[in-house]
């Protein structure tokens, strides 16, 4: 009885030690001097390196030019080419000063064929004649975003000392941009034609992103090469409801590299839908209110990738006062959800109310009235 205890210990060693070295197998390793993967829904880091180390990006900036340009413009709106974006060295689609296109065109010519003199047309179009005022725009995109080790100077990439990002800012921007429809239709554009003024047949571009031909679910981002930055690539791609990015900066084997941190990625790690942002969560007194309760809804849905192991020892607890005292606004902050795993919080969010509720009497009830009558 005894040779059998000692056989099934020595087997469960065996197969711990074999998991491991699977699971340390497939572990990423990525020659860039920096790169990171993140869920694109939650923005949440599931593997890197140095990530947060200021790097220069090339024409990975023009992700945020595209977005920049999108939310500020108009597809079909109708962009005069400027002399300074007939000959702007780089990457290019041969604009000419006068050449008419449209900004969606145009934003084809960014993001496909990676046009500097596209950038610059755009920058001039967006930022009302100004370079510096579109890339003041950028700046401002990235803040919101919550890039906040990323500086931009112009709107192409091509090297400037104080033009830098990280990792995960990069990462950020990318996952940002790819909620927008339209971001998301461009670059997950394979080829494009568009009008070339002059010339008996029309620009074809094609996408520089060779991953949108060799790996399953891709649906973007951007290439980038310059001296100072290296071989740069941010990619994107979705299975199965799970939209990862990756990122790897200065990295010669940049497409073999990125898929392999995609594989692991969607190997390793599943969509969850913790929160929804619809759901009532808990309702708790009023004291002195026209009503005795109310609702509390979380403030966003919270979906995130994780492992299996994570989603096993995931904790989601509720934060709220015993009893809250009229008047509650609407949108007030009343709670909190606390998401953990293992004790380590991954997110918090906030608990708001869904309806006004006044002070309780006659004179709070004439006022709200006259407050909403006048309105």
């Amino acid at each position: 009885m005894k040779w059998y205890k000692v056989f099934i210990i020595y087997m469960i060693i065996i197969l711990c030690t074999v998991s491991y070295v699977h699971a340390y197998s497939n572990y990423p390793q990525t020659s860039g001097k920096s790169a990171v993967l993140i869920d694109g829904s939650s923005y949440r880091v599931l593997w890197g390196k140095n990530i947060d180390e200021m790097l220069p990006m090339a024409s990975t900036t023009k992700i945020m030019t595209a977005l920049v340009a999108i939310e500020n413009g108009r597809l079909d709106d109708i962009v005069v080419i400027p002399k300074a974006a007939q000959g702007v060295e780089g990457s290019s689609i041969y604009l000419e000063e006068g050449e008419l296109l449209t900004l969606e065109e145009l934003l084809y010519g960014l993001m496909l064929r990676s046009g500097n003199d596209a950038a610059t047309a755009i920058a001039y179009e967006i930022g009302m004649g100004s370079i510096e005022r579109f890339v003041a725009l950028m700046n401002g995109t990235a803040r919101h975003i919550g890039a906040y080790n990323t500086n931009y100077e112009n709107p192409h990439g091509l090297h400037s000392d104080n033009h830098y990002t990280t990792a995960y800012d990069l990462a950020r921007i990318a996952a940002y941009a790819l909620k927008n429809d339209i971001f998301r239709e461009i670059v997950s554009t394979k080829y494009r034609e568009i009008p070339w003024k002059g010339s008996q047949w029309n620009r074809v571009l094609k996408n520089s992103n060779k991953l949108l031909w060799n790996f399953e679910g891709a649906n973007g981002v951007k290439t980038g090469f310059t001296r100072h930055a290296g071989r740069c690539l941010v990619s994107a791609a979705q299975r199965n409801d799970m939209q990862l990015v990756c990122v790897v900066l200065n990295c010669g084997p940049m497409f073999e590299e990125s898929s392999s941190i995609l594989e692991y990625g969607f190997e390793m790690y599943k969509s969850h839908d913790i929160v929804n942002s619809s759901d009532a969560i808990v309702s708790i007194p009023v004291d002195n209110g026209v009503v005795e309760s109310i609702t509390l809804h979380p403030i966003e849905s919270y979906k995130v990738a994780l492992t299996d192991y994570e989603y096993n020892n995931l904790n989601v607890s509720v934060e709220v006062p015993d009893i809250i005292e009229a008047p509650v606004n609407k949108g007030e902050i009343c709670g909190n959800i606390i998401i953990s795993i293992n004790g380590e919080i991954i997110k918090e969010i906030p608990l708001v109310s869904q309806s006004y509720v006044p002070v309780k009497g006659f004179k709070a009830s004439i006022r709200r009235i006259f407050e909403i009558w006048n309105r």
